[in-house]
């Protein structure tokens, strides 16, 4: 098939950088770049008809870390780690907040909470640790950011579960809306799109880098930045990107249903949230670590029995109760660090990937080390 002169000029023209992955990341290193270069041309390749991955099969928590999961991470990690990982997820989100509104993200302030059983080992070790870790995160706050909030368990309707902190800083947003208002502000900064795209082979040659797509179609670009996350072992198998599968399900609308906020427990391994009427939970993946580490869509008996006990057992004592949705994300790790992963391959090829489930918080932040990595 040949081109005319204006598909060629216009369509075909070799982008100074091609994107792979309209997710989060992809989608803000592509506007900040093309902030940065307004005159020259950012394309972004999607594999699916729409964007996909963990950036829209989340559960939609704006949240910077349970008290469980930071303490869980200053003992892998060290404080200065965990600190510096909690700044980076607070910045991101403000600025996220700020470019976008909270209003066309679906941004709701309702707070933030950690749940624990009484005899459980994990809320002695958050008892121990608590007023140490709100002292550290102060200088990051101005103030502490936690507190012990057990009177309000009972208010949201949640049994068998006698301990609660909660910080005001956080709460949901609407993913599907994020990645909209995402796409209408690369559309308003000419950055160009194709979906359906699924890039089998890149090949870096002396001036340009050669992408292949699965329709044996070859593109051209001057340069290449994988934010495929999760799928990136697709491309690049010996890079330390451990895909991580999030399964979800989303219950029908539960008359009198009290629970209001984003909720986590066992360091963050479980998570939910009230969503029209109903509630949304997901996570368990630390019951099958092994079994999760893939980016194959889909769900398990084990994890969704899991998460179904714990709706049945502490959020909702209604037999009728019937689950509407279920679905799966996948994230990605490292097998050492939850660090995400912002670096050159060669001269033309980059990545930004392994956001270790921070996406919605760290992905502008992300994206603009990645912006200037690609124009250096």
């Amino acid at each position: 098939m040949s081109f005319s002169f204006w598909e060629q000029a216009t369509f075909h023209a070799p982008p100074r950088l091609t994107i792979v992955g309209a997710g989060i990341v992809g989608l803000w290193t592509a506007i900040h770049f093309k902030r940065r270069f307004p005159k020259s041309k950012v394309l972004v390749l999607e594999r699916g008809a729409n964007p996909g991955g963990a950036s829209v099969r989340n559960a939609g928590f704006a949240c910077f870390g349970s008290p469980s999961e930071l303490l869980a991470d200053t003992q892998n990690e060290g404080s200065d780690a965990m600190l510096r990982r909690v700044e980076e997820r607070w910045r991101g989100l403000l600025e996220m907040r700020a470019e976008l509104g909270d209003g066309a993200i679906g941004f709701e302030q309702t707070g933030g909470h950690e749940l624990y059983a009484s005899d459980s080992p994990l809320y002695k070790r958050v008892e121990e640790g608590f007023d140490k870790l709100n002292d550290e995160l102060r200088r990051i706050f101005g103030e502490p950011p936690f507190r012990w909030s057990n009177e309000r368990i009972e208010a949201f309707g949640i049994s068998g579960l006698l301990h609660m902190t909660r910080t005001d800083l956080e709460g949901p947003v609407h993913s599907g809306k994020l990645i909209a208002a995402l796409l209408l502000k690369a559309h308003e900064h000419g950055i160009q799109f194709r979906w359906n795209a699924v890039v089998t082979e890149l090949s870096e040659q002396a001036n340009h880098v050669l992408v292949r797509l699965n329709d044996s179609t070859v593109l051209k670009s001057e340069q290449v930045l994988l934010a495929t996350n999760g799928f990136t072992p697709d491309l690049l198998p010996d890079l330390d990107v451990v895909p991580a599968r999030g399964q979800v399900l989303l219950t029908e609308p539960i008359p009198g249903l009290r629970l209001r906020g984003t909720f986590h427990m066992e360091e963050g391994y479980y998570y939910f949230r009230d969503l029209n009427g109903g509630i949304l939970i997901g996570g368990g993946r630390h019951l099958d670590i092994e079994g999760e580490a893939t980016s194959n869509e889909g769900t398990t008996p084990m994890i969704q029995t899991a998460l179904e006990s714990i709706v049945r057992e502490h959020l909702c004592s209604d037999a009728s109760m019937q689950v509407c949705m279920r679905w799966s994300g996948t994230m990605a790790f490292g097998s050492r660090s939850k660090e995400p992963l912002v670096q050159r391959m060669s001269d033309r090829i980059g990545v930004a990937v392994r956001l270790s489930g921070m996406g919605v918080a760290i992905g502008i932040r992300v994206a603009r080390r990645a912006s200037e990595m690609m124009s250096e």
